[in-house]
């Protein structure tokens, strides 16, 4: 407003001198007769001028001195009223509202902050009185010690809450927020495996000229089929042979879920060939030199007389099955180590085969290790193909985000299965949830991808009971197909939509890129997935199998 009233009195100051100087002839008149005859006014030129001047000195020592005298009048008030406190009044008050406000309303923040600490400091107390008079494992310890660190964490949280009305910019008015010393621990529970690549143990695979290991794999489903192919790959190592992978007319149809060009690059050269391949190298006359069985019981190469007949219904001829162990049997198998085999299958024969060894246990070590036992450039050799690597990647930026925990809650015809083992595997929904639960609080995770083969009515009531501080923690599916998502177009676009092992290896994509893994103990679709992501570095200290070391708390009778 001062500025406002300053600028109106300059106008106005500047039109009285315009009215002032423009005024004066008007009242002055003047003729060729004025310049010889004085005028009749009462006023003469010299007595107008004369009155003039003395106006205007008048006029300006009235100024002059109001504008000296005025600050003299504005000290003493100042001094006495302070007169800047009556300008600042309106402004610091509408401060300390704001101020006011952003205290309240971090102190409710603080006081919502503080009732979850003390809900979980009661849990970690309560969890400690349970084990006190037992010993306590190096998990249980590490996750006490965790649990312990993230209530400093959001202690720390609830500071930087309380002084933020108090900030100015990155600093603190009247103090400093030291940063708390951990002693050089992690806050990150789940932090991903340093798998020690650089130490594993590899044998290089370099297949002679023209000779050949025919793979067989029959056990279980495709999970079981990969590993047997895998360990069909180390055996072709030890013995110096090119893999045939075998026909989808005989087996399943690897090329729409496996990359086989991708195992040859990352080898460096020609190891795996496709069953087309190989016949045409045989001119479709493909011919099993020596069939050397691995197992002889329950029955020689773990081969029945259907798949025989498959396999001479593709144009691949055999002589007769040879067992390499009179009682080696699949329920039992016996521990062998690289110079069994090199001395049991070692031949000069162009193709040998030597039936399904994914019961085998070779150098179990070696072959289990983070990226297998051969020696290549890549992660792993047995992989998903790029396309379902590609779909699984669009499904977690669409539906997932980067850190979720992924779940394969095996349930149909896992029931009979795990019973029978002891302890069992089939745990009751309600306790399913408990476990995960946990699981979710101390991974911090904010959703779960949930692979499975459930029904509805079993994935409803889980999804019901998977809370944390009353709220529902997401159980994403992969949904049904529709034309507005763009997520899956790749599988659509070649072909292979609607495929199951398109769609079970994609399962096991997505679960082998998550934060974080709750497998099913016994299933060896766990167990491919824990493959790959020790492969792929994914793996995390908190993976582990559903409710691992509990016991059901209920399981049904026998037959």
């Amino acid at each position: 407003m001062d500025r406002d009233s300053s600028d109106e009195d300059d106008d106005r100051q500047t039109l009285i001198h315009q009215n002032d100087t423009k005024g004066l002839p008007h009242q002055i008149p003047t003729s060729p007769r004025a310049a010889s005859t004085p005028p009749r006014s009462s006023f003469r030129i010299e007595e107008l001028e004369s009155q003039i001047r003395r106006r205007f000195s008048l006029s300006f020592n009235k100024r002059y001195l109001f504008a000296i005298v005025l600050p003299l009048l504005i000290l003493p008030i100042f001094f006495s009223a302070d007169i800047r406190s009556l300008f600042s009044s309106n402004i610091s008050s509408l401060k300390f509202n704001t101020v006011s406000d952003r205290i309240k309303e971090s102190q409710l923040q603080a006081l919502y902050l503080l009732n979850q600490q003390q809900t979980s400091l009661l849990s970690l107390w309560n969890h400690t009185f349970v084990n006190s008079n037992n010993n306590i494992t190096t998990v249980q310890f590490d996750d006490m010690k965790a649990a312990l660190l993230n209530q400093i964490t959001l202690n720390k949280h609830i500071q930087q809450i309380l002084l933020s009305p108090h900030k100015t910019g990155d600093a603190v008015e009247n103090g400093t927020v030291l940063e708390p010393n951990y002693a050089g621990y992690s806050f990150d529970r789940c932090r991903k495996v340093d798998q020690k690549f650089s130490e594993r143990r590899t044998i290089e695979w370099k297949p002679k000229p023209n000779k050949f290991l025919f793979a067989i794999c029959l056990s279980g489903q495709m999970s079981n089929h990969l590993i047997c192919l895998e360990k069909h790959m180390f055996f072709a190592a030890v013995l110096g042979r090119t893999l045939v992978i075998p026909s989808s007319k005989f087996d399943y149809q690897y090329d729409r879920v496996l990359d086989i060009e991708h195992i040859n690059d990352c080898v460096g050269q020609k190891a795996v060939i496709p069953f087309e391949d190989f016949m045409e190298i045989k001119k479709n006359h493909g011919h099993i030199d020596r069939f050397i069985c691995y197992f002889s019981s329950p029955q020689p190469c773990y081969v029945d007389d259907d798949h025989l007949k498959k396999l001479r219904s593709l144009g691949i001829s055999m002589g007769k099955l040879e067992n390499a162990w009179k009682n080696e049997d699949t329920k039992k198998a016996s521990r062998k180590t690289i110079k069994d085999v090199e001395e049991k299958f070692a031949s000069d024969d162009d193709v040998i085969a030597i039936g399904d060894v994914f019961f085998a246990d070779v150098e179990t070590d070696w072959v289990t290790q983070p990226g297998g036992p051969i020696a290549h450039k890549c992660k792993t050799l047995v992989e998903p193909s790029k396309l379902i690597v590609l779909t699984a990647q669009r499904f977690i930026q669409t539906f997932l985000g980067s850190d979720f925990i992924a779940l394969h809650f095996r349930r149909h015809g896992f029931l009979k299965f795990c019973n029978v083992k002891n302890p069992s595997c089939f745990y009751p929904i309600p306790q399913a949830a408990d476990c995960i639960t946990r699981m979710v609080e101390r991974a911090n995770t904010p959703i779960i991808y949930l692979s499975t083969d459930a029904a509805e009515s079993e994935t409803g009531l889980l999804q019901s009971m998977v809370m944390l501080n009353r709220k529902t923690i997401p159980l994403v599916k992969r949904p049904p197909r529709s034309s507005a998502e763009k997520w899956d177009a790749l599988l659509y676009r070649h072909g292979i939509e609607d495929d199951p092992q398109v769609e079970a290896m994609l399962d096991k994509t997505i679960c082998a890129m998550a934060s974080v893994f709750i497998g099913a103990p016994g299933s060896t679709f766990t167990e491919d997935i824990l493959r790959l992501r020790k492969g792929w570095g994914t793996a995390s200290l908190c993976d582990e199998y559903l409710c691992q070391g509990e016991v059901p708390n209920f399981i049904a009778g026998e037959e």
